[in-house]
């Protein structure tokens, strides 16, 4: 098993993939928008960006995560863009987010490449998920801020994300 990993209610889960450098531009990755098309860092300059990772929107508390930062948003104001990677298909995170009234949050499917968990150290290879992490960019799309959530089925430290972000918006 790798040196990196999270559990899932106590099973140690190895995670593959780099985990990101702080104070360096945030890594390259391709994922998929709800409509298909292609979506990269390059939406990252020009607003602080929060990116939740997350195993299934499907579940508890990826659920509870997302309406939290959803809430948060208004809060935030327009210059924050929060984005929401899982490898759900993109067909499922449009559904979710209908039921849900997700409005303020962007959800993208890393289920084609998992691009993104590998280069951000996320990805769970057994189970081909993605790990609970957030990170935070500033403006330039330079990383400032990054979280691993040991266990799957915790939520993350909201309170820490979101001084982070409000540091840097």
């Amino acid at each position: 098993m790798s040196s990196r990993h999270v559990t899932f209610k106590g099973t140690p889960l190895a995670l593959a993939g780099e985990w990101p450098v702080i104070g360096v531009a945030a890594p390259a990755f391709t994922v998929l928008a709800n409509d298909l098309s292609p979506v990269t860092q390059t939406v990252l300059p020009g607003k602080v960006t929060v990116m939740l990772s997350v195993p299934s929107l499907d579940t508890p508390v990826c659920d509870t995560e997302v309406r939290r930062f959803n809430q948060e948003a208004a809060a935030l104001g327009p210059h924050v863009q929060i984005l929401c990677i899982s490898a759900d298909l993109p067909f499922a995170q449009a559904r979710w987010c209908g039921a849900a009234g997700i409005k303020a949050v962007r959800t993208l499917s890393d289920h084609r490449e998992v691009s993104f968990g590998r280069a951000y150290g996320v990805l769970i290879p057994d189970w081909r998920l993605l790990a609970r992490a957030l990170f935070v960019t500033d403006t330039a799309g330079v990383l400032r801020y990054a979280q691993l959530v040991p266990e799957i089925v915790q939520e993350p430290d909201y309170a820490a994300a979101l001084a982070a972000v409000k540091q840097l918006a």
